[in-house]
């Protein structure tokens, strides 16, 4: 198996001002996605069905309806779509603010996309994601942060997804995307089959004020489910999972 093609190096810190950002923060909090969300889900879910033929494992484990929390592993720029792909409802992402630049800084926020400001302290970030999940919104959120520059699954996750769920109370679907670590090698005319495992909700009492300790506990936890969830598929292979996961629905 050829070596992964080299991602471009780290921008960590954003130096535009926080003003700069309050028109994307304010619409992620006051508008649902709209037809642009779907007009960029037509198409990316024909590019990820056919040319990276995803398939998807247990995807009506995500709530229809109501706030929920979907949180994937993170490899590809593409985990957007292959999470979205296979979903009726619109998703709401949290993107890096370095995204939001010119004419696309306005394609991302009318497709559902808020920036998170990197670099600095952001409880802009916070305040939408809340305000996605009290409307009963449905919001994706990387429990790594960044994406994976390794092809592995990190080793912690980051505490900003246990403070929101904490905080929000909703449930949270740990998701497992499978395959995607080798799509920046389509430079090289690999296209890897990529799976998404969406396992069960799990749902913790809200908690005002969590402590940093009660963040980083929750996040761990469900950094634990995605990376059993991921570990499964490494192990039996995906369709065997899948078969698996349809005797179980039979039985029940």
């Amino acid at each position: 198996m050829s070596e992964l093609v080299p991602m471009k190096p780290q921008v960590y810190k954003d130096p535009r001002p926080a003003e700069y950002f309050d028109p994307f923060y304010k619409r992620a909090r006051e508008h649902r996605p709209g037809v642009v969300y779907e007009i960029v889900r037509l198409f990316s879910s024909l590019l990820m069905w056919t040319v990276f033929r995803a398939r998807s494992i247990s995807a009506q484990n995500v709530p229809g309806s109501g706030p929920v929390i979907i949180a994937p592993n993170h490899f590809s720029y593409a985990d957007h779509f292959f999470v979205a792909c296979f979903l009726r409802r619109r998703l709401h992402f949290m993107g890096k603010s370095q995204m939001f630049t010119g004419f696309l800084a306005h394609v991302y926020s009318r497709g559902g996309v808020f920036p998170v400001r990197r670099g600095h302290r952001d409880n802009e970030v916070f305040r939408t994601a809340h305000a996605v999940l009290a409307r009963g919104g449905c919001l994706t959120m990387y429990c790594e942060g960044g994406r994976s520059r390794t092809g592995k699954l990190a080793e912690q996750a980051r505490p900003g997804i246990g403070r929101i769920a904490l905080e929000s109370g909703a449930p949270v679907v740990p998701t497992a995307i499978y395959g995607s670590s080798r799509v920046r090698n389509y430079k090289r005319g690999e296209f890897p089959k990529v799976w998404v495992r969406y396992g069960k909700p799990i749902r913790w009492e809200p908690v005002d004020d969590p402590t940093r300790e009660q963040q980083q506990e929750v996040a761990d936890q469900i950094f634990a489910e995605i990376r059993a969830l991921y570990e499964e598929i490494e192990q039996l292979g995906p369709r065997e999972v899948a078969r698996r996961e349809r005797r179980a629905r039979r039985s029940t």
